[in-house]
């Protein structure tokens, strides 16, 4: 394979940087060109529901790169574009403005879209959160409401609710599971975090699922729920809620939207690219020849699990683009992450290495639930590792990751064979 005279990274977040950055440490002379939606330089994303929104951070702050190491990569960047159209056969990008742009190499980073769920939108009061823009507009109002609902129990809408929490909001948390973040933690470690939420104020609604919102004169006032409430009289008592069809509306003058996101691929449709939650590629991160895609938006063949895979974490878009820009410069290696993710709510880092099953069975292997300091292994009806969790002991849970690796690794590829002497 031959080294691409040119290389176009779709995508100018954490992904799209990471794979310019690696092709430049790899030694890649040829041209670059990064295209972007936003018009700002390119930024870090998880600090948007803790720092940015809390107001510790600075917007600038979360700035991945100055000015002066951007220029440093020699890359042209294309930022304030929008990618509108891809023709895979002949690797071309239309953009917003009608310009096409081609390289040899295409890499697809566009990252998700906020999911919106029907019924929520148009409202004044109602918001998501995905860009350092969203974020800033969410602060704003933060600062003036009094009571929030965060729509979404996901590892997005968990931080929100303590970040919002802290700055001395009303908060509730509705979702459709039975505690925050259990598709991610598994049942007995989502019940800790709820138990954490509660302690510092937040009234959670789980299993509530939202029926749309209820308004006066275009501003949100309310959330509609449908059914999951056990107990209606406690609601009451608490916040004055009442009840509706079984379910509930819980009063709030700010709503924030935090139900997940959907690759962004809306681009793609007729690109000639199989799409399926995202963009599908072969365990290299080849979509198409000369195609590949990194970051939220691509889904990969994993080796070690024998499956498709699409992984929404900030880890992942640095460690799938440096795999990428390899694979580019012709080294052909397949991606088989631990996968990993953390966050931050409350004062308590909680860090996830692989993949929890809600009906793992759960051990504490160092440290005690009462200390507040411990570390959960889970393994599966054989006895065999599936994921490690760190609860507020970061080194150890580290440490206790590396019994993961043979389960993710994959099967190494037979010696080619060598005719006989």
């Amino acid at each position: 394979m031959s080294t691409p005279s040119d290389v176009l990274v779709v995508g100018a977040s954490a992904a799209g940087l990471a794979v310019t950055e690696s092709l430049r440490r790899k030694g890649y002379r040829g041209r670059i060109t990064l295209l972007g939606e936003e018009a700002g330089a390119p930024y870090d994303r998880p600090p948007l529901s803790k720092q940015v929104l809390a107001g510790t951070w600075e917007a600038e702050r979360t700035q991945l790169r100055t000015r002066d190491v951007l220029d440093a990569l020699d890359a042209e960047l294309v930022l304030g574009e929008r990618a509108v159209a891809f023709d895979a056969a002949t690797r071309t990008v239309r953009t917003g403005s009608g310009a096409e742009l081609r390289a040899e190499a295409v890499v697809l980073a566009t990252g998700l879209h906020a999911r919106r769920l029907p019924g929520l939108s148009g409202a004044a009061g109602v918001h998501v959160l995905r860009t350092l823009d969203d974020a800033g507009r969410l602060r704003e109002e933060l600062l003036k409401a009094e009571r929030v609902v965060v729509v979404g129990d996901g590892v997005l809408g968990a931080e929100i609710a303590a970040t919002a929490r802290l700055m001395g909001a009303d908060v509730t948390l509705s979702g459709p599971q039975t505690a925050p973040m259990r598709a991610q933690l598994g049942d007995d470690v989502a019940q800790l975090l709820a138990a954490l939420h509660r302690e510092h104020g937040v009234r959670l609604r789980p299993d509530s699922p939202v029926d749309g919102l209820e308004t006066a004169g275009g501003r949100v006032t309310g959330v509609r729920t449908v059914g999951g409430v056990r107990t209606v009289t406690d609601v009451r008592a608490a916040v004055g809620d009442r009840t509706v069809g079984g379910g509930e509306v819980l009063p709030a003058d700010l709503v924030v939207e935090a139900v997940g996101g959907t690759p962004a691929t809306d681009w793609l449709t007729d690109s000639g690219l199989a799409l399926r939650d995202g963009v599908v590629c072969d365990s290299r991160c080849r979509a198409a020849d000369g195609v590949y895609a990194a970051g939220d938006v691509a889904r990969f063949h994993h080796e070690g699990l024998g499956r498709s895979l699409r992984l929404e974490n900030r880890t992942n878009a640095t460690e799938q683009a440096t795999l990428v820009a390899a694979n580019i410069l012709g080294e052909d290696r397949p991606y088989s992450p631990v996968p990993y993710f953390w966050t931050d709510q409350f004062g308590v880092r909680i860090q996830v290495y692989g993949l929890p099953a809600p009906t793992a069975t759960v051990r504490i292997v160092e440290g005690a639930v009462e200390q507040g300091r411990f570390v959960a292994r889970y393994v599966d009806g054989e006895d065999r590792p599936l994921a490690v969790l760190g609860w507020n002991m970061p080194k150890q849970a580290r440490l206790h990751s590396q019994h993961l690796l043979g389960r993710y690794a994959p099967a190494p590829r037979p010696a080619p064979a060598t005719a006989p002497r």
